[in-house]
């Protein structure tokens, strides 16, 4: 097998030293366990395609340094454990492990964004909410529990993210999540881009890691248009709101070019679907006349805000407006983007294949598919032998090469 390309040249996101990468260091841990990746309902396909960069990673680490020495289930032809989620006629349901993970180091993928998924309550076909799906991963950890020797969960699109700290008299879903994992016997939770990681200091002994995603949407975008990266003095970064601005100064800071942002100016006196509702938003920043700009939030939702913005920033002479987000909802559906697309307002949207997507977005001229599998399998390589994240998390040396090899 030719580990080098293996077919993905065209990959927008392939990096070719990946397999080459020193995970290890010249004084490697050994592995803390066998390896058993589970795959959640939610994602299958994503899961898969981790599993297929661990073996082929590991293949070709071991080709290059033929004298190590492996601790037992180091390199397999599938990691997978195979698990059922069933459902009883009454909608109750109940999680079954297929295979031993007795010993294992267990890394749980789950996707609570994904409504695709449906089961069968007294013959109604139910799409599964973010709900059903936490349950039915508590199952999974419930039914592994005091088998496997270390149970982390991948959960990329945080489980009520967006609930991360309390306004009057609502409830605390994100905090009180992690401390249900946590009580759970969770070692480890990953997520990505969480849209405010400080919910972690909920459970401060738990192992939390929220991973930016900067580096590999910028690669794309390179990839794409090369002259934007090359020629960064008529770039502009521009924040959508306010709890996006520290997001948007790392891609402003590592780029070395201007930030703007909006503010949301909202109607205090009332409440609309749980929250005050958007008068209008106001923009904070440098001309954008002539330039071109890269919107940057955690999640593009139903994309009303972000298409605004794009139309306001077109009014105010922008050149082309790109988009970045790591999840990519689009909870409206895809008309109003394909409308602001043939208008001019909107060029690209990069968003990750972290998190389900329409399959209708494929086929959009507008949308960059970022592909994240083979980052996860190298953060799974990387605690599975309890080595240093740190390398891996941070992209500023990564984007700083990006940038010189422009």
């Amino acid at each position: 097998m030719d580990f080098e390309t293996n077919g993905r040249e065209n990959d927008l996101t392939y990096d070719p030293n990946y397999y080459k990468y020193d995970q290890y260091g010249k004084n490697p841990m050994p592995a803390f366990a066998p390896v058993g990746l589970i795959a959640m309902r939610s994602a299958i396909d994503f899961s898969r395609l981790v599993n297929d960069f661990l073996v082929e990673r590991r293949e070709a680490y071991l080709e290059s340094e033929p004298d190590t020495e492996i601790s037992p289930g180091f390199l397999r032809e599938d990691y997978s454990v195979p698990v059922n989620t069933f459902r009883f006629s009454s909608g109750e349901g109940k999680a079954v492990v297929e295979r031993t993970v007795r010993g294992h180091d267990l890394y749980i993928i789950c996707d609570p964004a994904n409504y695709s998924v449906t089961y069968n309550i007294r013959g109604i076909e139910n799409h599964m909410s973010p709900d059903d799906h936490y349950q039915d991963l508590k199952r999974v950890i419930l039914a592994s529990s005091g088998k496997a020797r270390r149970i982390n969960v991948i959960m990329p699109y945080l489980y009520e993210g967006r609930q991360h700290r309390r306004n009057a008299r609502e409830s605390l879903d994100c905090a009180y999540m992690l401390e249900e994992l946590d009580n759970l016997g969770v070692a480890n939770l990953i997520t990505f881009d969480a849209h405010d990681d400080r919910v972690a200091n909920a459970v401060p002994t738990f192992g939390f890691e929220s991973v930016p995603t900067v580096y590999q949407i910028l690669k794309a975008l390179n990839n794409l248009y090369p002259e934007i990266i090359k020629n960064r003095s008529n770039l502009m970064i521009v924040s959508p709101d306010e709890g996006a601005i520290s997001r948007s100064m790392y891609y402003a800071s590592v780029l070395g070019v201007p930030l703007g942002t909006f503010y949301k100016r909202r109607d205090y006196t009332t409440i609309k679907n749980g929250r005050n509702p958007i008068i209008a938003h106001e923009f904070l920043g440098d001309s954008v006349e002539g330039k071109d700009v890269l919107i940057v939030d955690d999640m593009i939702s139903s994309g009303e805000s972000m298409l605004n913005l794009a139309r306001q920033l077109k009014q105010r002479n922008a050149n082309r407006i790109f988009c970045a987000a790591t999840f990519g909802l689009f909870t409206d559906g895809l008309e109003s983007f394909n409308k602001a697309y043939e208008e001019g307002y909107l060029d690209r949207i990069f968003c990750t294949n972290l998190t389900y997507r329409l399959p209708e977005l494929f086929d959009a001229p507008w949308y960059c598919d970022v592909n994240l599998a083979k980052f996860v399998a190298l953060l799974i390589d990387a605690v599975n032998h309890n080595a240093s994240l740190s390398s891996l998390i941070d992209p500023s040396v990564k984007i700083r090469k990006l940038l010189g090899s422009a």
